[in-house]
């Protein structure tokens, strides 16, 4: 059976910046009701260097977050080292966690960032309608990638090899 991880992350003290954590909390509900028993969660402020070893024996990580992106809802992406990698003292984005997990354990689970549009960053609970509404389209799709990972886990790993086949020509 594989290991999946389910990651959100944001600030549920700011509007919309919620929408990761709730996520891990609707998502928790879920897989207890179903009986799901191959997934794990986690859910923090911000991702942290030491989320490489938490992903690192993981076949699939999908990570949630809210977005101020141009997208309708939502939109699940691919996530691996040529992603944006950033890291500063107060963040560490997905790209960058995964990059480090190769570096240090010498693997890459699938990884995919899940963005979930947000409208309102004020500080203060509790999420918009809006936001609650993408909240609810994500779930739908995340509910139906977590009863079958294969097409996740096989597309990345197609992605992965395809890249890593360009890197090797670009260096012959």
């Amino acid at each position: 059976m594989k290991k999946i991880l389910i990651y959100g992350y944001g600030n549920p003290g700011r509007q919309d910046d919620g929408l990761g954590n709730a996520v891990v909390e609707m998502m928790e509900e879920w897989v207890r009701e179903e009986g799901i028993e191959n997934v794990e969660f986690d859910s923090n402020y911000q991702l942290n260097i030491e989320d490489a070893a938490t992903i690192s024996d993981k076949d699939l990580v999908i990570f949630v977050d809210a977005s101020v992106e141009d997208i309708e809802d939502f939109i699940l992406t691919p996530v691996d080292e040529s992603a944006k990698v950033a890291f500063s003292s107060h963040s560490a984005s997905p790209g960058y966690i995964v990059k480090l997990c190769n570096d240090l354990f010498n693997t890459q689970p699938a990884s995919y960032l899940l963005h979930i549009k947000g409208y309102e960053w004020e500080f203060m609970g509790g999420l918009t309608e809006k936001a609650k509404e993408n909240l609810e389209k994500s779930l739908e799709l995340l509910k139906e990638k977590i009863r079958d990972p294969e097409e996740l886990i096989s597309s990345f790993i197609y992605k992965l090899s395809i890249n890593n086949k360009e890197k090797i020509n670009n260096l012959i």
